[in-house]
């Protein structure tokens, strides 16, 4: 192994391309995946990378997708990304433990922000400890977010520009062509790989999993809080496409003037979209993958159901008080009551079906010694209707293909004002990568054993298809039996965990779900 901040050159199909060596790991940073969709290729479907002579320094992030700070609050802005905004952005960046023919696990993150925020070049993801303690490849990516990504301007131009919602997908989709093309020159399998995600990174992974242009990608995944109904209809897609170019002011979308637009108008733009919708809705986002009939032929949980998935193993979790981030964040949330509680509820849920929920979550909530007021019911909805019913939802199809798939329920509490966050969404990224910041994860020597626990799972995962290991012990497949592996201080396998809730959807089909 070299020195640290020595050179090292990796050959990719491309060309070479030079990175570093960092805490005793190779990395490489910015290394084009696709060409960029600037110019005409806006709205495009990616192309191919094009060739480079001599050895390409890959020691810096590249751009990443431009986007704006989520409306709302600090909080939410922190979570944009630092790195420079440009629509050339599609980059990944490798870190390795070397570039033997070691055949490594390749394990390729598809990051989380709503569609909306967010980059592969995050510092959570800089610094892991994943790579080193699990033997692993790990591939982080950026893909186009927001209008540039996810915008239906198919049906508005009459096809002049192709886009159907969806490119953001093809990007990542175009990534893992690379992955198998290319890793091997960075020690890594090109026959195992896995991706996992976290957020809209898990609900882009239930989408590939039922994207025709993506089987044979990988063969695993990971979904970490998202399922695979987090899709808008077509009408949906146009619907949102029509109001951002009514405030564009374009009525009559015309193909090259919206070509000739700037980064900076169409974001502005869409920010002017995503407040109203957070107004008129309660949405961070008014863009998501949309079902396009061409790259998303089917919702793809049905496609799941039907099989399109039923080679890839799967395990997927959720984190028990998900919805407690947004609430907190929810001005309103403070005024809640059984009122407003209801209210909430019936913009989620089929009316009539109101009632029962809310008799199944009290009981549930009461019997374990949780507190049942309207804010604490309201949020555990909130959690299960947006991520946990969704995941269940995603292992139970796998399951009845034939597949063993996995669940897991992560419950470790955040320390964060005053531990009002409990088991928040995104608090348990940190422990995937061995990065805990100690102001939201805690620190001492539980939370170290629980990321190395962690650590351990998803890398067995990602190694054999089967989260079992050493540290953590025998973890059983979903199955019949509701088979859970609660993550916390201790961590244990539970049966039918929190059953009265679960139960309490088998009444009606779930809606399509909105990114939050």
């Amino acid at each position: 192994m070299s020195q640290s901040g020595q050179p090292v050159v990796a050959q990719t199909r491309q060309g070479k391309v030079e990175g570093s060596v960092e805490n005793g790991q190779l990395v490489f940073r910015g290394i084009p995946y696709a060409a960029p969709p600037t110019g005409p290729l806006r709205w495009q479907a990616p192309r191919p990378a094009a060739a480079w002579t001599g050895i390409r320094s890959a020691r810096e992030f590249g751009p990443v997708s431009p986007q704006n700070p989520l409306p709302g609050t600090d909080v939410m802005a922190a979570l944009s990304a630092a790195e420079p905004q440009d629509e050339d952005c599609l980059y990944l960046n490798v870190w390795t433990p070397g570039l033997d023919d070691a055949a490594r696990p390749v394990m390729v993150w598809i990051h989380g922000g709503a569609f909306l925020i967010g980059s592969g070049s995050e510092k959570m993801y800089r610094d892991n400890t994943l790579v080193p303690r699990g033997d692993v490849v790990l591939v982080t990516l950026n893909y186009r977010l927001g209008a540039f990504g996810f915008l239906n301007l198919r049906e508005l131009t009459g096809g002049k520009i192709p886009a159907t919602g969806c490119e953001g997908l093809l990007d990542q989709v175009a990534a893992l062509g690379w992955v198998r093309d290319n890793i091997a020159s960075f020690g890594g399998d090109p026959d195992n790989i896995t991706v996992f995600g976290e957020s809209a990174g898990a609900m882009s992974i239930g989408d590939l999993m039922g994207m025709p242009a993506a089987r044979g990608c990988f063969g695993k995944a990971i979904l970490e809080s998202g399922g695979a109904n987090t899709v808008g209809t077509l009408e949906d897609g146009v619907s949102a496409a029509r109001e951002l170019c009514g405030i564009l002011g374009m009525t009559r979308p015309d193909p090259d003037a919206l070509l000739a637009l700037s980064t900076r108008r169409i974001l502005d733009a869409q920010q002017q979209l995503t407040l109203l919708m957070r107004r008129r809705e309660n949405r961070l986002t008014p863009l998501q993958p949309v079902v396009d009939g061409e790259v998303l032929p089917d919702i793809p949980l049905e496609a799941i159901r039907k099989g399109s998935a039923a080679g890839i193993r799967t395990l997927a979790g959720t984190n028990r008080d998900e919805f407690k981030l947004f609430n907190f964040m929810d001005p309103a949330f403070r005024r809640m009551d059984e009122a407003l509680m209801l209210r909430r509820l019936r913009d989620l849920i089929p009316a009539e079906h109101v009632d029962g929920v809310v008799a199944a979550y009290r009981k549930g909530r009461e019997g374990r010694g949780e507190a049942a007021g309207p804010g604490d019911i309201l949020t555990a909805v909130q959690s299960d209707f947006m991520f946990r019913i969704p995941v269940l939802r995603l292992v139970e199809a796998q399951g009845s293909n034939g597949q063993p798939a996995f669940n897991y329920l992560f419950s470790w509490e955040s320390p964060a004002i005053k531990g009002a966050l409990g088991s928040c969404h995104t608090l348990e990224i940190g422990f995937v990568f061995g990065n805990c910041d100690p102001s939201f994860c805690g620190k001492g020597p539980e939370v170290e054993a629980l990321s190395r626990k962690i650590r351990d799972a998803w890398t067995a995962f990602a190694r054999t298809g089967d989260p079992s290991c050493e540290s953590l012990g025998t973890w059983r497949p979903y199955g019949p039996t509701r088979s859970t592996m609660v993550l916390d201080r201790t961590c244990r396998m539970e049966e039918a965990l929190r059953e009265e809730e679960r139960r309490a959807w088998d009444a009606f089909e779930m809606p399509l779900t909105k990114p939050i």
